[in-house]
Parts: C-alpha cells; sequence; structure tokens
C-alpha cells in the first residue's frame, strides 16, 4: 500500500465492509502476514476500492484496532455486575485488561504501533486515544460514581484510574513485550490482579 499513513481517511457506503474483512484477516493472520490482497478479499471489494479509503495498511489497521478496542471495552462493561461490590467490579475490570493485553491481537496493536509510532507518529497518537487512554475514561466514570456512592475516597480521578491501569500489568506486560509468556498462567493473573485490587483499595476505600 502507499506510504500515507497522516492522509484522511475517507469513509463509505463500503467503509464498514472493509473494516469487517480486514479485522478478520489481521485476527488471524497478523500485521505482517495479512495482504491486501486477501484485505481485499475477504472483505468483498476491488483492491482499489480498498485504497480509496485506506491509503496504507497501517491506517486500516490502526483503524481496525481502535474498532477492536472501543468492542471490547464494551462488552467487558456490559458483562460486569455494576451492582456488585467495587472490590468485584475492579477485580473483573483487571482481568479484562490483562486478558487484551495478553490476547494475539491486543499484542500485534501494542508492537505494530510503537513500531511505526517514530515514523508515523499519528499511529502512537491514535493507539494512546484507543488504548490507554480510553482505559483511564472508563475506569473514571466508574470511580466518579463509586466516590458519589461513598464507597471510593478519590482527589485526582484520571491518576487513580492510571494507576489501577498499571497495577493490573505488573510483570504482566513485561513478559508479554520481551516474549517471556510462560509465566502468565491463570494464577499468575489473578495474583497480579488481586493484589492490584487489594493496593487500590488500600489507597481509595472511604
Amino acid at each position: 500500500m502507499p506510504d500515507g499513513a497522516n492522509s484522511a481517511i475517507k469513509r463509505g457506503r463500503k467503509f464498514d465492509q472493509v473494516l469487517a474483512g480486514a479485522r478478520e484477516v489481521f485476527m488471524t493472520d497478523g500485521f505482517d502476514g495479512a495482504s491486501v490482497d486477501d484485505i481485499a478479499k475477504r472483505s468483498g471489494v476491488s483492491k482499489a476500492t480498498l485504497y480509496s479509503y485506506f491509503p496504507d495498511k497501517q491506517r486500516l489497521f490502526m483503524e481496525v484496532a481502535k474498532s477492536e478496542c472501543l468492542r471490547q471495552a464494551d462488552e467487558a462493561i456490559a458483562s460486569i455486575d455494576m451492582s456488585a461490590p467495587v472490590e468485584e467490579i475492579l477485580g473483573s475490570a483487571g482481568r479484562q485488561i490483562v486478558r487484551f493485553i495478553t490476547s494475539d491481537f491486543g499484542q500485534s496493536i501494542f508492537r505494530i504501533c510503537v513500531a511505526e509510532s517514530e515514523r508515523f507518529p499519528a499511529l502512537g497518537r491514535d493507539f494512546y486515544e484507543s488504548g490507554p487512554a480510553l482505559v483511564r475514561s472508563r475506569l473514571t466514570e466508574f470511580f466518579a460514581t463509586a466516590a458519589e456512592n461513598g464507597a471510593l475516597k478519590i482527589d485526582d480521578l484520571e491518576l487513580a484510574a492510571d494507576q489501577f491501569h498499571m497495577l493490573c500489568k505488573v510483570d504482566i506486560l513485561d513478559r508479554v513485550v520481551f516474549k517471556n509468556e510462560q509465566g502468565i498462567t491463570h494464577a499468575a493473573v489473578d495474583r497480579v490482579v488481586d493484589g492490584a485490587v487489594a493496593t487500590f483499595m488500600a489507597r481509595y476505600r472511604a
């Protein structure tokens, strides 16, 4: 594909169709293994149509990543019992965070955006907005509600959201980044997330 990561994305009648096909290919083959021919074929469009929407594979991947992050965030919220005690909600949220960063797709998003962000700064910004900033926003909303209900006492909601997010990635993110994932068992995830919840509640319990 042409090298135009900063080009504007044109939306049209087959935009969602292209996005759905690209998602299937990226999820199956990863970024490097995904070819323009395969994406066009899976989307049921011509290569010319694909190019008209996305001038480069990086932008297409990032658009898929953004929609996937939003989808998973919405599904995560829908699956959590928001009437449960704060500790249980945080535990569920923490496991959702870990599930995403350890998934093949989550790792692909992270690696390509880090690798290409210097060459294509827009990719780095988009990754931040669709990943860390999205998590911060959703956690901040929950913490604000919990504080209003008297369950938590938080002066800086965004800082608290960032702290919990990072606590849930202790050790696990390093293993993912350096491809040393053998130790990421269910027990290891429980240890990290339960520790994150306990640490967070020790600081912010009302």
